[in-house]
């Protein structure tokens, strides 16, 4: 008998764009994929990573029972003895030598699963650790620095407001590919093609000519490393050229005058030179910027994993305020999420943020949102001494392809007391691990969006339920993460209080905590019943499978600042002091001295977006994509030929990787993707070790970070390249 179809509407979950999924079903499999023409955010685009959702799905690699790992063999286990181990193993190691004797490492696939959003942060809490790592730190947490110094909260990012801008401008970052990236925006393609055809202009600064860059008006190459003494001229020529216009947010704006003065000397002609671009060019890109009718700077990940991340990030914003844009249609608004993780005291909402709380063990590095950079961990794992680094727990990540140093990383995790993985995957990480916990998969769990709508290009609400129900051998990830908390409790003896807020927690599950979380939300009851909702509800957003429109983003100032500590009233500071600080180290770049003979710098591809997905076959169909892109003139230089193996080297390691010729990268500038290295023994990924090519991270410095926020400097890595 022929299994009956159904069909299933569904958010994909492989990346910040939050496309619409229609999914047809037969049986216990996913027959097909396809983009939801009535998700009103997605609109029907759907790009490739959304079909392999299936494929993910029916993975043989993927696992779905515990492993305990012997020596090097891995041993099938029940649910309950893993979670008791572990929690056993973890009080024992904490007891032994200090609460900070555990780190945790928090990939980036946590931010797209609802249960680890909801309860990871009592979990965290319940740990106790200082040593609090995650991919944040070689991502975007410069831009959650600025957000912090300069709004109040860290998750306070405005986004370009693409589908009404006239004019944007867009360094180090490529949203053709990413769909947006702290800014969610499916479909970027239809997006930008509409600036051009309501005869507005799209401007991307990179060091190569990305995809985005290939369907701009202009593209300005920049030398890696530069970007923020480009970012000061630009606030420099319009203090000098009388181009500022704070429109209706001069009460709101403090500091105008420090800032001012702090790029009084970062003039166009003077970055000329240390950033490749022609003072004429700078002048001309800025003014243009700041008489745009509706104008908007976007700044992303090459401007993030930067040595003066904090600063580009500030400067952006700086730039965005000077002009007007901020808060303003077609400028840089913020969203308004139903369920708001900004304006919702916790625990619906995330903290503000913190900094300098406390450092890392050996370089001294601040503290930021309760975790340290994780550039720092490798050598805090080798440090021992007081509050050693004797076990580590990393959910959904994959530290040693991801962070910089990747085989020094590798190295130390070897040499660990105890270590536990709440993944699905037995990868380059965790294959040293002694537990191994595998949550559901995708298909297999509700999924909500509780992050990415904060950083939405338009005001949405969504809900998914399972497509599969969950075996009876399996635990969602809001289930491991409870299980093992409310162990370590028994262990530690809790208060009667503390074990029974545990248990609730357990009996009422992600979908209650949200359905609270929407009633407190903006769009519930005065606000919904302004966009004619009668309060959003959690009955609402259920029934509405394809998705709830609540609109375009609206200016939202002040209302949407929090009081500041101490000072009182909300304000926007445009020269934070901690900046304001930094700003010495950047004038030392003005005269950079001589040049390495080459730069490295990552990119990012369509077709993957982190490490494990480089284990479904469907993405890595066609040529090989882990090559070395060169400019033709370094590859006559070298005398090498398209195809041909090269030698790159680093301050901390070399490897052998096929080049690229392509003359949309700067001459003098060589790319690798991230993600790639899956030739380390001990791992079950058949696809991807078929694919192996090399790890970008096997060169990356841990010693190159953004001094001020701790972020690991990926861009501009200085490497000698050889021919073999």
């Amino acid at each position: 008998m022929t299994a009956a179809h159904s069909t299933h509407y569904r958010t994909c979950s492989l990346c910040e764009a939050m496309c619409g999924l229609t999914l047809t079903v037969e049986g216990d499999r996913v027959t097909s994929v396809r983009g939801d023409p009535d998700d009103p955010f997605s609109r029907g685009y759907l790009c490739p990573k959304g079909p392999a959702i299936a494929a993910l799905h029916e993975d043989p690699d993927r696992l779905r029972r515990p492993l305990r790992r012997t020596g090097s063999t891995w041993t099938t286990i029940p649910w309950d003895e893993a979670l008791d181990e572990a929690a056993h193993r973890i009080h024992t190691l904490q007891t032994t030598h200090g609460p900070h004797a555990l780190a945790v490492y928090l990939g980036n696939p946590t931010v797209h699963n609802m249960g680890s959003m909801l309860y990871g942060p009592s979990f965290l809490r319940a740990l106790g650790t200082r040593h609090r790592y995650s991919a944040t730190s070689v991502d975007q947490l410069p831009q959650m620095l600025a957000a912090y110094l300069m709004y109040g909260h860290q998750l306070l990012m405005p986004v370009p407001d693409v589908d009404h801008t006239s004019h944007m401008v867009i360094i180090g970052g490529n949203p053709l590919v990413s769909n947006g990236s702290i800014m969610s925006a499916p479909d970027m393609k239809r997006r930008l093609a509409a600036i051009r055809s309501r005869g507005g202009k799209i401007v991307v600064i990179d060091p190569r000519r990305t995809e985005t860059a290939d369907v701009a008006d202009e593209h300005v190459f920049v030398r890696p490393g530069s970007d923020a003494l480009l970012l000061a001229a630009m606030a420099h020529v319009l203090f000098a050229d009388k181009r500022v216009n704070l429109r209706e947010h001069t009460n709101l704006i403090r500091n105008t005058g420090a800032l001012e003065h702090a790029v009084a000397d970062f003039t166009p002609e003077r970055v000329a030179q240390p950033t490749g671009i022609p003072a004429t060019t700078i002048r001309r890109m800025t003014h243009e910027l700041a008489a745009a009718d509706t104008g908007v700077l976007y700044g992303r990940v090459g401007i993030s994993m930067h040595p003066f991340g904090a600063i580009c990030h500030w400067l952006v914003n700086a730039i965005n305020i000077l002009t007007g844009a901020l808060d303003r249609r077609g400028g840089a608004m913020f969203s308004r999420p139903a369920f708001d993780i900004v304006g919702s005291p916790p625990p619906l909402g995330l903290g503000r943020g913190s900094f300098g709380r406390w450092r890392s063990k050996v370089r001294g590095l601040p503290e930021f949102g309760g975790e340290l950079p994780v550039a720092t961990l490798a050598e805090d794992i080798a440090a021992r001494g007081d509050d050693p680094i004797r076990g580590l727990l990393t959910i959904a990540g994959n530290p040693v392809l991801s962070t910089p140093n990747g085989p020094r990383l590798d190295a130390a995790l070897a040499g660990l007391d105890f270590m536990v993985s709440i993944d699905f995957y037995l990868n380059e990480t965790t294959r040293h691990a002694h537990l191994i916990l595998p949550p559901s998969g995708p298909l297999e769990h509700g999924h909500f969006d509780v992050a990415l709508h904060a950083v939405a290009v338009r005001n949405t609400v969504k809900y998914s339920p399972p497509v599969f129900a969950k075996g009876d051998h399996q635990r969602h990830d809001h289930e491991i993460l409870v299980g093992i908390e409310r162990r370590l409790h028994t262990h530690r003896g809790a208060s009667l209080p503390t074990r029974l807020e545990v248990k609730l927690r357990e009996q009422l599950g992600p979908e209650r905590i949200l359905a609270l979380g929407l009633r407190a939300g903006p769009w519930s009851f005065g606000g919904g019943l302004r966009q004619g909702l009668r309060g959003l509800s959690w009955a609402q957003v259920t029934a509405a499978p394809h998705g709830i429109d609540l609109g375009p983003l609206e200016p939202c100032l002040p209302s949407r600042l929090p009081k500041r500590r101490g000072s009182g009233a909300p304000h926007i500071d445009l020269a934070p002091a901690a900046l304001l600080a930094d700003v010495a180290r950047l004038a030392a770049e003005l005269d950079p001295g001589p040049r390495e003979p080459f730069v490295l710098i990552g990119r990012r591809q369509l077709r993957s977006n982190n490490s494990w997905m480089h284990n479904v076959a469907k993405l890595m169909t066609g040529k090989p994509r882990c090559t070395l892109l060169m400019h033709p003139t370094d590859a006559t230089a070298l005398g090498v030929a398209d195809g041909a193996d090269v030698r790159v080297s680093s301050r901390v390691g070399s490897l052998v990787v096929p080049i690229e010729i392509d003359d949309g990268i700067m001459a003098g500038v060589v790319s690798l993707p991230h993600g790639f290295g899956h030739d380390r023994g001990g791992t079950a990924l058949r696809v991807a070790t078929a694919h192996a090519g090399v790890s970008i991270n096997d060169l990356t410095d841990e010693q190159r970070i953004d001094t001020l926020s701790g972020v690991a400097a990926f861009s501009g890595v200085p490497v000698a390249v050889e021919a073999i």
